[in-house]
């Protein structure tokens, strides 16, 4: 079963017949596979010939031997045509090295449209940045939104099921093949998406040999999901449980991790003295089914555990998201798009005694604020600030 995804299809749709290339990124098995087919479907169904459409990935079986560009070249020496539009779409081209001189010259050479997925960050540095400066566009994908959970299950928004919906999503969190799964296999499944961005992914493209610190790594990021961390702190965590690795290994490894889209991290920012901090930051996990895998299985942590999806939420509608210092306090998020500010503060249920809302209402300037719970109130706003459920906010983007 195809999960259709019409946002996604949509960005690729008004691309199309433009002169940049489209590369779609992001974890592996969030479903760019899916939307390359989806949009190939599109092409054929709006009187595209099938011989005008080039779709390759490189993780197919028949695929997986070509690894070089004079490899590669040979298959499109094949297929190419001349006369009229070509529409090439390339699956996990990060496997291929010297891809992006081949594609470069592809695209000043013939008319075409070129769209390309892959599952590294570090495939949009380099020499891509350089041979294509300016003439490429970036459609990020993640794991299914909750919406396109519900829709997946067949459930609508305004069943009674959505609340227990709710729950098998942050339990199990959105990979398509785990959503679409039987539960007594959902966990299964999530191992093998695991260990393969981990071993693939992580591991082979850094060549780390000691996966066990790799994986007590992840383990932690995924246990303080909303906390301000650094490597030396890292370090220092690890070591006391026996792990002896330096700051500067948890870096490369962050990185790493960070590349391969399984970990997303947010800077500080000082709204005081309206700069960036770089000593510390949060790290964000890109589905919650994953770090409860990452964290054995274990409950808890229930606030840092809806911080993350409200992170990753965001990260889904657009937003570049920090997290806010002023003075000695924190606002969990500082969500930017290039004419909209939001502050959020995210919290599982408000304190009695204190209002989530104190820190907002310190920030000198008027842009929009919210605090999202977990928990429904009778109220629906504190001191003029709305209280939002997270169900609400998640099915409702505006």
């Amino acid at each position: 079963m195809l999960i259709h995804r019409p946002n996604y299809l949509n960005q690729l749709i008004s691309f199309k017949d433009t002169d940049v290339i489209e590369i779609i990124t992001g974890v592996r098995r969030s479903g760019k596979s899916v939307l390359m087919m989806l949009y190939r479907d599109w092409l054929l169904q709006h009187n595209v010939p099938e011989d005008h459409i080039i779709y390759i990935n490189f993780e197919d079986y028949k695929m997986q031997l070509i690894r070089t560009e004079k490899q590669l070249r040979t298959i499109f020496d094949a297929k190419l045509k001349e006369n009229g539009k070509m529409y090439i779409l390339l699956d996990e081209i990060q496997n291929v090295d010297g891809w992006q001189r081949l594609i470069n010259g592809i695209r000043v050479s013939f008319n075409c449209d070129i769209v390309v997925t892959g599952s590294n960050a570090n495939m949009l540095s380099g020499e891509l940045a350089t041979l294509l400066s300016g003439r490429y566009v970036e459609i990020p994908i993640f794991p299914l939104s909750f919406p396109e959970f519900l829709e997946a299950k067949n459930i609508p928004t305004d069943s009674r099921k959505v609340d227990s919906a709710f729950n098998e999503y942050t339990r199990y969190g959105g990979f398509p093949a785990v959503v679409l799964a039987n539960e007594a296999v959902k966990d299964q499944i999530l191992k093998g998406i695991y260990d393969a961005v981990l071993l693939n992914d992580v591991s082979m493209r850094g060549n780390i040999r000691d996966l066990v610190a790799l994986r007590s790594l992840v383990g932690f990021l995924s246990d303080n999901t909303g906390q301000l961390i650094q490597p030396t702190k890292i370090a220092n965590t690890l070591k006391s449980n026996g792990l002896d690795i330096s700051p500067h290994t948890i870096s490369r490894y962050l990185g790493l991790l960070e590349n391969a889209f399984l970990f997303y991290r947010a800077q500080q920012y000082d709204l005081r003295g309206r700069q960036y901090l770089k000593t510390s930051g949060k790290y964000f996990v890109v589905d919650s089914g994953l770090r409860r895998l990452a964290v054995e299985r274990r409950d808890g942590n229930y606030s840092n555990q809806l911080e993350n999806i409200v992170y990753i939420e965001l990260l889904r509608r657009g937003f570049r998201v920090s997290v806010g210092k002023l003075d000695t306090k924190e606002i969990d998020f500082i969500a930017r798009k290039t004419d909209e500010t939001i502050y959020i503060q995210v919290t599982y249920e408000l304190p009695k005694n204190s209002h989530e809302t104190d820190n907002l209402l310190q920030i000198p300037d008027n842009y929009k604020k919210i605090v999202i719970t977990q928990q429904h109130y009778e109220f629906d706003n504190i001191d003029g600030i709305p209280i939002i459920n997270i169900i609400d906010w998640l099915l409702n983007e505006h």
